[in-house]
């Protein structure tokens, strides 16, 4: 017996070994294969659509280097920002690759996913039908999706908009599913499935919420889901860069999307994205879109030009549990106080860093300041949230020094 165990440790203890060997050996493997996209800083390519005013010049002269620094520090293959102060977009710049192959460069025109972001632009449209009268928040998802199964207790779409539904989140590995044709094809990725817990008790992300809160645009609306996102918000609103992504249509220029190829980093360098259609999730993350017009939906949002001040605050306005603990989230709006030009401002932004299928966006408002900055990038996990709250400090700066209201 104490020769058994001895061999079992020693199996065991071998099996350690060769494991962490084994795990060192790939990363010594990536380490030493890893190249940087832009081996010279200087040679990075930039597209601009015009010179932006001489009163905004030094800030994007700052603007570029923060971009530069963030493409070169997390070695991204492109990346493209848009900056809005007051009610005009006053610079847009792609840096870097939107394909490495080809070497085709970001312009301000460039496609990028705009993953959870898609959740504010689809927050506007509920905004919209809540203003018409069609759509009430507080009643169950089944008035407007009967489809969806009843659960133990009642699911609101407020719940739904705030995730506080209890539905589970995606596990990251289900996009590879076939188009969907209407929204309603999408439930079938979860409407079955049991509830993680009594809706309102809990805060708990989840993708799966919107691609239902689409839903019930779509019947409130009596129009299908993306044709009342064209019709109702992109078109009023001269996006004409934001539509669905599709895997089966040429779109002119949408990037080439990259996943980390190592433990999620970007710094050890891209390989190509698997293939999958976002349709599926609808409102939830299945849109492009470019940073400009994503400067524009936000300038717009919050300066009465799409819905009713009364409307914006309530939808930018956060959710809180049974406890009274306040979730940082309204409907459809990530929502923090964060220091700007050395004082506290507050932002209603959307982004998403982990999008299984390629890309990153971060859309950052600062409705008080008058402020809007988007970043996108075409490789998941890119940090673009920091590049977009360092930008907007420095035109923060730059509005107070040339007193821009």
């Amino acid at each position: 017996m104490k020769i058994r165990i001895q061999t079992i440790a020693a199996l065991f203890a071998i099996g350690v070994i060769g494991l962490i060997a084994a795990i060192g050996g790939l990363w010594v493997y990536v380490l030493a294969t890893t190249r940087p996209l832009h081996p010279d800083p200087q040679k990075v390519p930039s597209v601009t659509s015009s010179a932006p005013r001489p009163k905004w010049t030094g800030a994007v002269e700052q603007g570029r280097e923060i971009a530069r620094v963030g493409l070169l520090d997390q070695n991204l293959p492109g990346l493209s920002v848009a900056v809005g102060i007051g009610g005009e977009v006053v610079w847009a710049e792609g840096f870097g690759f939107a394909d490495l192959e080809d070497q085709r460069r970001v312009t301000p025109d460039t496609r990028f996913r705009a993953g959870e972001a898609s959740k504010a632009l689809t927050s506007a449209a509920v905004g919209l039908l809540l203003e018409q009268g069609k759509l009430k928040l507080d009643d169950e998802i089944q008035a407007y999706v009967p489809a969806f199964p009843k659960k133990p207790w009642p699911v609101t779409v407020r719940q739904l908009m705030g995730h506080l539904a209890g539905l589970r989140d995606d596990a990251g590995d289900e996009a590879w599913l076939s188009p969907c044709e209407t929204t309603l094809e999408g439930l079938r990725l979860f409407a079955d499935d049991k509830l993680l817990f009594e809706p309102g008790t809990r805060y708990h992300a989840s993708s799966y919420g919107w691609i239902l809160v689409s839903a019930a645009v779509e019947a409130a609306a009596n129009q299908r889901f993306f044709r009342f996102m064209r019709s109702q918000i992109f078109e009023p609103l001269g996006m004409t860069a934001t539509r669905p992504d599709s895997v089966s249509e040429s779109i002119a220029d949408r990037a080439t999307f990259y996943f980390p190829r190592f433990a999620g980093d970007t710094r050890y360098g891209p390989e190509s994205a698997r293939r999958g259609d976002h349709s599926c999730y609808a409102g939830a993350s299945a849109f492009l879109s470019t940073p400009s017009d994503l400067v524009r939906f936000g300038i717009a949002f919050n300066s009465g030009k799409l819905l009713q001040p009364a409307t914006v605050t309530f939808l930018q306005t956060s959710l809180r549990l049974p406890s009274a603990e306040e979730t940082g989230y309204g409907l459809g709006w990530n929502l923090e106080t964060l220091p700007l030009a050395g004082q506290p401002a507050r932002m209603a932004g959307h982004g998403t860093k982990a999008d299984f299928i390629g890309g990153t966006t971060y859309l950052m408002t600062f409705p008080d300041r008058r402020i809007v900055v988007a970043v996108m990038s075409n490789t998941a996990f890119a940090d673009a949230r920091s590049v977009a709250l360092k930008i907007a400090e420095v035109f923060a700066a730059q509005a107070a020094a040339v007193n821009e209201p």
